[in-house]
């Protein structure tokens, strides 16, 4: 156990009110923290306004009642104390429920798109990368502007895509009204929903966990879940379909929500994803 008094088994004492009796590092940022009476938590480090941002984002979901979300316990400028999920193995059942309560989270809404959840900063984060929550009347128009020409810019200020490349991407924002399917209105997104953050617990539900909480279209959500694939996933679609049907085309649209997750990832990790980036830009325009 560590007894710096800053460290993760400080800020879970302090946040949960129970002694820390044991602590397991996961990384530089991640650590387990068991509690007397055997209750573990998750101590997660970060600064002020990551912190900020991820509470708000899983307060705000959990508070839909619908996915299943681990506890906040409380935050400062340092690190973030939530519950620990016990994790099993996918299954088919769980994939469909969870389909069905995504279903149920986009439709409780959200202010606008763009809009942060209640108590998160403006200027938030998707993983590592800067994502700014600023609002927008209708979807093409803000995910042009606020999510995809942003690192579209950094992306060739960095050497990552050619100026020439660029003009693919730029061709999708413009045509992104007629490209964007029926308008929808705003709905409480995830908004970082790859495998990743989707953890199936040993009691047969699936958690989510680290959002990027924003008001969006609800296509983005399951665009991310394909981008990296995801257990079960048709399962998944059918529990959606099954509460809440989704527009015609929206396997086409699928390029178009990747567009901003690819991306960020290209001005993060580098060439790869700027090539997957323009891949999907081509597939939207000829959808």
């Amino acid at each position: 156990m560590h007894n710096s008094f800053d460290g993760p088994s400080a800020a879970a004492a302090r946040f949960t009110g129970l002694p820390a009796i044991g602590e397991r590092r996961l990384s530089g940022a991640l650590a387990e923290v068991t509690l007397d009476g055997g209750r573990v938590v998750m101590v997660k480090r970060g600064d002020d306004r990551a912190a900020q941002a991820e509470a708000a984002g899983l307060r705000w979901l959990a508070d839909a009642g619908t996915v299943r979300i681990p506890a906040v316990h409380g935050h400062d400028g340092r690190w973030l104390v939530t519950d620990r999920v016990a994790t099993g193995r996918p299954g088919a059942a769980a994939a469909e429920r969870l389909g069905r309560e995504l279903a149920a989270l986009h439709a409780t809404g959200a202010p606008a798109f763009g809009a942060p959840p209640p108590g998160g900063p403006e200027d938030a984060y998707i993983g590592l990368a800067p994502m700014r929550n600023v609002t927008g009347p209708d979807w093409p128009r803000w995910y042009a502007e606020h999510r995809v020409l942003p690192y579209l810019r950094r992306a060739v200020d960095e050497g990552t895509l050619r100026s020439a490349e660029a003009s693919v991407i730029e061709r999708v924002c413009e045509r992104l009204p007629e490209l964007a399917g029926p308008a929808e209105p705003p709905a409480r997104l995830h908004g970082d929903l790859w495998n990743g953050n989707v953890l199936w617990g040993a009691d047969g539900h699936a958690w989510l966990i680290d959002p990027a909480a924003h008001g969006g279209h609800r296509e983005t959500d399951l665009a991310m879940l394909h981008l990296f694939g995801c257990p079960h996933l048709d399962r998944i679609l059918d529990g959606y379909r099954a509460l809440a049907p989704l527009a015609d085309g929206w396997r086409d649209r699928i390029a178009l929500h990747q567009l901003f997750p690819l991306l960020v990832h290209a001005v993060l990790f580098g060439r790869g994803y700027a090539e997957q980036a323009l891949a999907v830009a081509e597939s939207a325009l000829t959808a």
